[in-house]
């Protein structure tokens, strides 16, 4: 059904939030929202129930939803009355599918003009539909930060058995012998794209790392003849890249299958696991523990852009359990890659239900 179009500004008024100094909340159980979410705890609320507050600067057009009054800070615009009848949570979901980030003004100071706001329009629903939409969106909203949430207990999960299997690398207190990581790796080489043979190769550079994940999530498709002078780290599957620039961010991540015989960034310390000796599994887990993290930022030179070379990478000492164990960890591991990848496709079809119903919600 089709629903009739308005201003936005026919339905709400944004009203200026007030300054609150950080050294003047008090901590009590007020929430105090600033443009990307509460930021601290207050004792006096300023508005009187529920409550969308809107980044004006900082984190321009996002919005949010107090379910309880609230401190809005003068960073911000917020909505505790409508001229019109409106349930808070359609109006939030519709101010999201609004996408009021996309008006922000690239001026010297960027913010959100509240007047270019009032000029989007919106579908009007009865109260009675807006509350059915606001349902069902609230539902799959659930739904998919239940996935997201699966997923991190998947990641602290093998953490915890990494843990109970190895102890802290730090501490070692069970005792393993302890070898540089350059004993456990294989050569690598640095190779001109144009050797590989092909018109255009995958290229990996450290944008290409999600830090959350440890995944390689965006590499670039280069032609040979437009490749950079840093693209020359061949890498293979199974390999471990760890950027050796700003090691306290740990961009690190292991070479897929399709990525085999591809090239990376100088930027990388590229790690070849002697499967002999030492497995992929436990290697890449020893480079994202916060021991390898600290020894690296222990010896990182350059102030204003912090970096390692791939000597102080392979000198790293870490302790070295059977390989017997190191295999069994492997076998958790691949079982619990196999539960992630069903999470992360789980995830990605309640993200696809709530976009579609936010899409439906705004558009119907």
């Amino acid at each position: 059904m089709k629903y009739p179009l308005v201003p936005l500004g026919e339905v709400c008024d944004f009203v200026y939030g007030d300054s609150l100094k950080e050294t003047d909340r008090k901590g009590g159980n007020v929430p105090v929202y600033g443009s990307n979410g509460i930021v601290g705890w207050h004792d006096e609320a300023i508005t009187k129930g529920e409550t969308l507050i809107i980044g004006r600067k900082g984190s321009i057009g996002e919005v949010h939803l107090s379910k309880v009054p609230c401190w809005a800070i003068d960073t911000t615009y917020y909505v505790e009355k409508t001229k019109v009848p409106c349930d808070f949570t359609w109006l939030y979901y519709t101010l999201k599918a609004l996408d009021l980030t996309r008006l922000n003004k690239s001026a010297a100071v960027p913010g959100l003009n509240r007047e270019d706001a009032y000029e989007q329009k919106i579908p009007l629903p009865p109260l009675t539909e807006q509350k059915r939409i606001a349902s069902l969106l609230a539902r799959a909203d659930r739904l998919r930060q239940l996935r997201r949430t699966a997923r991190g207990l998947a990641d602290s999960l093998l953490q915890s058995v990494f843990l109970e299997m190895f102890g802290d690398p730090k501490i070692n207190s069970k005792k393993w012998d302890v070898e540089v990581i350059g004993e456990f790796v294989k050569p690598t080489k640095q190779m001109n794209p144009q050797l590989l043979g092909c018109s255009d190769f995958w290229y990996v550079d450290i944008t290409s790392i999600d830090r959350q994940s440890k995944t390689i999530v965006e590499p670039k498709l280069l032609k040979t003849e437009d490749a950079p002078s840093r693209a020359r780290k061949h890498i293979s599957a199974n390999d471990i890249l760890v950027s050796t620039v700003r090691p306290n961010l740990n961009a690190v991540a292991k070479v897929p299958e399709h990525l085999d015989n591809q090239i990376a960034s100088t930027g990388f310390c590229v790690l070849r696991p002697d499967t002999k000796k030492i497995t992929s599994e436990y290697l890449f887990a020893i480079v994202q523990s916060q021991y390898f993290i600290d020894h690296l930022v222990q010896n990182e030179t350059g102030a204003n852009y912090p970096a390692v070379s791939d000597g102080i990478i392979l000198d790293t000492p870490i302790p070295v359990p059977p390989l017997p164990l190191q295999e069994e960890f492997a076998r958790v591991v691949a079982r619990v890659e196999g539960l992630r990848r069903r999470m992360a496709e789980a995830e990605r079809q309640a993200e696809g239900l709530f976009q579609s119903l936010l899409a439906e919600s705004f558009g119907a």
